[in-house]
C-alpha cells in the first residue's frame, strides 16, 4: 500500500498531526509476495485482447461517471431545498429517482428499503439477496461504531474522486475514526490490525504499531481523533480490524482488543444519502 497523507484536523485532546500511511506491513492471506503478485498481473494484462481493454476502461469511466452525477444531484437537490425552490426540488428529486433506477445497487436498496416499510419481508429479502450477488458489501453502511470494554470506535468512510483514477482500477478512500474512553481505566493504543476486502473477494491483513505514528493514552472521559486513507482496486469493499490497548493504571495490565466493527468503501455512499 502507498505511502499516503493527508492533514487532520485536532482531535479530542488538542492532538494534532499528519497521516503518512502508518507505513503499514501486509500479509496476504494467499501467502503470495506482493512482487509475485504484481508479475502474473502483467502477463495476464499482456495476453488480454485490445478490444477487452478498452471494454474495461469504458467501465471504469462509466463507473466514475455515475458517481459524479449522483453527487451532483444530490448536492443540487440540497441547494435547491434550502432556496426553497421546491419547483426545481422537485425535477432534481425526479432525475435522482430516475438515476437511481438505471443503477442496480442504488435501486434494489430502495426497493429493499421500500419493502421493509411496508412490510413485505419475503420481497426484501429477495431484494436483499440480489443485493448481496450484485454488490456483496453494499449492505454495509459507510460507517460503523462499536464499543469493547467501554473503548468506543467510530468510523466514516468517503470517496475521493480527486485521488481516485477508475481507468486504472485506482480508487481512493479516506476514513475518519473517534476513540472514545467511556471507562474509568485510562488506556493506551498500542497497535493496529486492519482487513481490508475488495469488491473481488481479495482480502488483506494489515498490522502496524500505534495509528497517525503515535500510541496515544486515552484518559476517562476524553478521546482520540485521525484522519487516514485506503487505495482500493475495485469501486467498492469493505474495511473491518481491531485496535490493540492496554489499561495503564495497573503494574503489568493484560492487552485487550478493541473492535472496529466493518464499514463499506463505497463510490456510490450510503444508502442514507438517497431520496
Amino acid at each position: 500500500m502507498q505511502s499516503l497523507s493527508m492533514q487532520v484536523r485536532p482531535g479530542l485532546g488538542n492532538r494534532t498531526g499528519r497521516v503518512d500511511s502508518d507505513r503499514w506491513r501486509r500479509r496476504r492471506r494467499s501467502g503470495d509476495h506482493p512482487e509475485r503478485c504484481k508479475t502474473v498481473s502483467v502477463v495476464a494484462s499482456s495476453s488480454s485482447s485490445s478490444s477487452e481493454r478498452e471494454e474495461t476502461k469504458d467501465r471504469s469511466n462509466s463507473s466514475l461517471s455515475r458517481s459524479q452525477t449522483y453527487t451532483l444531484l444530490k448536492q443540487q437537490l440540497a441547494v435547491a431545498a434550502k432556496s426553497e425552490d421546491y419547483k426545481e426540488a422537485a425535477r432534481i428529486r425526479d432525475s435522482l429517482r430516475l438515476f437511481e433506477d438505471e443503477e442496480p445497487v442504488l435501486r434494489l436498496r430502495r426497493l429493499m428499503k421500500q419493502a421493509i416499510k411496508e412490510e413485505k419481508f419475503e420481497d426484501a429479502a429477495r431484494h436483499r439477496d440480489e443485493l448481496r450477488v450484485v454488490a456483496p458489501h453494499s449492505l454495509l453502511k459507510c460507517s460503523s461504531d462499536a464499543t469493547t470494554l467501554g473503548i468506543r470506535v467510530q468510523v466514516r468512510s468517503v470517496y475521493i474522486e480527486g485521488r481516485s483514477q477508475p481507468s486504472k482500477g485506482q480508487y481512493f478512500f479516506a476514513y475518519r475514526i473517534r476513540i472514545t474512553n467511556n471507562s474509568d481505566r485510562p488506556a493506551q493504543l498500542l497497535r493496529r490490525h486492519w482487513i481490508v476486502t475488495n469488491a473481488n473477494g481479495n482480502s488483506e491483513n494489515i498490522w502496524g504499531v500505534g495509528v497517525i505514528g503515535e500510541q496515544p493514552v486515552i484518559l476517562p472521559g476524553t478521546g482520540f481523533e485521525y484522519s487516514s486513507a485506503c487505495p482500493l482496486t475495485t469501486p467498492n469493499g469493505r474495511m473491518e480490524g481491531d485496535f490493540e490497548m492496554k489499561h495503564i493504571d495497573r503494574v503489568d495490565s493484560p492487552t485487550f482488543n478493541v473492535a472496529i466493527a466493518p464499514f463499506c468503501l463505497s463510490i456510490l455512499g450510503d444508502e442514507d444519502d438517497m431520496i
